[in-house]
């Protein structure tokens, strides 16, 4: 199952990616993509769309997902904490909303969403967790296969 995991071959994995923070992003998403082709996922098999920020990458993701052309999908983006409660609503409502989209439509998401208390924590931590959500992504399609197929 190890090797299984993370072959990538034959997945369509899309990426929205949030543009605030966009230097960040820009990281996370370089990362991402570099992660996903050296485990055989094709260039043109990874879609990446942009929206505004981390509160419009649900319904996204959920559009996306609805679609049926995708094993898996990867939110990025990041949230730097600031001078008011803002932060707070911006993390939590979009990290609930990823994973209510995960768990309606069945489709692994990788949560690549960044909460950091500056931008520095973010540039330190942004190719880390893009190779995370990479693996993360191929990895949970290739459990769910597994589930589906009754070898697990």
């Amino acid at each position: 199952m190890a090797d299984i995991a993370c072959d990538g071959k034959g997945l369509r994995i899309a990426i929205v990616l949030a543009r605030f923070n966009e230097a960040i992003g820009e990281q996370l998403l370089a990362a991402t993509g570099k992660a996903l082709m050296e485990r055989g996922v094709a260039e043109e098999d990874i879609p990446v769309l942009r929206v505004p920020g981390a509160l419009e990458l649900p319904l996204t993701l959920k559009v996306l997902a609805e679609t049926g052309r995708f094993q898996a999908l990867i939110a990025l983006g990041c949230v730097v904490r600031g001078d008011t409660y803002h932060f707070k609503i911006v993390a939590d409502e979009s990290a609930a909303g990823i994973t209510a989209v995960q768990l309606a439509t069945g489709i692994p998401i990788a949560n690549g969403v960044l909460t950091t208390e500056n931008d520095a924590q973010a540039f330190a931590r942004a190719e880390h967790k893009g190779q995370d959500c990479a693996l993360a992504a191929i990895e949970m399609v290739r459990l769910l296969e597994e589930i589906r197929r009754g070898i697990l």
